[in-house]
């Protein structure tokens, strides 16, 4: 099923002239995992008071949550061919004051992070067992506010939430993070590691975790391939925020089939 969803994300890519199919592809795994997997939600009361939330923080990877949204019933058909496109609902980020689904507009990689434990403290002081999910780049770990939202998650003991990071070596180029398993741990995180790529080890992990109001917040941090599943995106270079043309958007569709 993800090499369907990943022939969506180019297709999107290939017909709007934007988006980012190898942060998507990156992350897609994981985002289907969640959905497939283990958050409660009702796609046609994206509102439900009891649902699980999802926030992702590395926003340009929305692709992959608008594929997977779509796939859960969240999105139309029509929404996915509007994709970027003048009067559709869906950008190259999300926007939570129109796309069904989305719980935060995010983009300007460190806001979602902090959005996502304001929202796990705010279940906490009302008692709901709601749980809060939410996926970083590594490259995003650079940013002050994740840290400092790591210490506050940390101190007011949100059990409820678990963060993952999206370990696909981009900030490796410029800044590198690691050891960011320690880096968490020092912060006073329970750390898992984990493929990003293997859904087995993926709902392992997620069903292995409490999830109590109050408890040691959770990371998972998820070895991944920039552009995992086509040989001539995967890695870091010209193809961050390239649109394939009709022949390379072929190339994509064959190495998938």
């Amino acid at each position: 099923m993800t090499k369907e969803l990943r022939k969506k994300i180019a297709q999107m890519v290939h017909d709007s002239k934007e988006g980012h199919i190898p942060s998507s592809y990156s992350v897609v795994d994981i985002i289907d995992c969640l959905y497939t997997h283990v958050l409660r939600f009702d796609s046609k009361s994206p509102k439900w008071d009891e649902r699980d939330y999802f926030i992702l923080s590395k926003g340009h990877g929305a692709g992959a949550l608008y594929v997977v949204l779509h796939k859960n019933g969240f999105l139309t058909d029509e929404d996915i061919r509007e994709y970027s496109c003048p009067g559709g609902i869906l950008g190259g980020h999300p926007d939570t004051t129109c796309v069904p689904g989305a719980e935060a507009s995010t983009g300007s990689l460190g806001h979602g992070f902090p959005t996502a434990t304001g929202i796990a403290l705010g279940l906490r002081i009302q008692g709901k067992n709601n749980r809060v999910f939410t996926l970083l780049g590594d490259g995003e770990c650079n940013e002050g506010t994740i840290w400092e939202t790591a210490l506050v998650a940390a101190r007011q003991k949100l059990g409820n939430l678990v963060a993952i990071v999206d370990f696909n070596g981009s900030a490796a180029q410029i800044l590198p993070v690691d050891p960011l398993a320690d880096k968490w741990r020092a912060f006073g995180w329970q750390v898992f590691e984990v493929d990003g790529h293997d859904e087995e080890q993926l709902a392992r992990v997620f069903s292995s975790l409490n999830y109590v109001l109050e408890g040691i917040p959770t990371v998972i941090i998820a070895h991944t391939v920039k552009g995992k599943g086509v040989t001539f995106i995967e890695g870091h270079g010209k193809w961050h925020h390239r649109i394939p043309n009709k022949e390379e958007l072929q190339q994509i569709y064959a190495e998938l089939s």
